[in-house]
């Protein structure tokens, strides 16, 4: 029983590190661009 709850103790710790890690990580965002396509319509 006691091994069980540090195992659970030490995945909890884990699961908040990724979090953490997660939340600072996750604002790399791709720099956005303008694309612009043109178009030519067959329109009688």
């Amino acid at each position: 029983m006691r091994l069980f709850l540090r195992f659970l103790m030490l995945l909890i710790l884990f699961g908040a590190v990724g979090l953490i890690g997660f939340a600072y990580l996750g604002e790399l965002a791709p720099e956005s661009r303008e694309a612009v396509t043109p178009v030519t319509l067959d329109a009688e």
